[in-house]
C-alpha cells in the first residue's frame, strides 16, 4: 500500500506535494496512484523512437506537470530534461534518460 513514509523514503518532496493538495494526506495520495496509473511514458519513448519530436515535447510537457506538482522528484528530474531538450527540437539520443524515468517509474509502481 502506498504511504507518505514511502513516498519520502523514494524520494519525493512529500512536503511540497502535500501544500499543493491542500495538506489532505488522502487526495495527494490519490492523485499519486492517478498518476502511476497514467500510461503516457511509455508513449513518450514511442514518440521519441518515432522522431515524432514535437508530439513527445508535449507527453514530455504533460508527466513533467504532473510529476513535478506531486513532487516525484527522482521520476520529475529525467522527464524535465527531456522536456527541455524536446521544447528546442533536439534530435538526440534520450535512451538513457527515458531508462532512468522507466527505472524510477517502476521504482515508484513498487512502493
Amino acid at each position: 500500500m502506498l504511504t507518505i513514509d514511502k513516498l519520502r523514503a523514494y524520494g519525493a518532496d512529500v512536503d511540497a506535494g502535500l501544500a499543493r493538495c491542500m495538506d489532505k494526506e488522502d487526495f495527494y495520495l490519490m492523485l499519486v496512484q492517478a498518476a502511476i496509473s497514467d500510461n503516457r511514458l511509455p508513449k513518450l519513448r514511442q514518440q521519441i523512437d518515432e522522431k515524432e519530436l514535437t508530439a513527445a515535447f508535449e507527453t514530455a510537457h504533460a508527466l513533467k506537470g504532473m510529476y513535478t506538482n506531486l513532487a516525484l522528484t527522482p521520476l520529475a528530474a529525467p522527464v524535465v530534461e527531456m522536456c527541455e531538450l524536446l521544447r528546442s527540437g533536439t534530435d538526440t539520443d534520450y535512451t538513457a534518460l527515458l531508462n532512468e524515468a522507466d527505472a524510477q517509474f517502476d521504482k515508484l509502481c513498487s512502493l
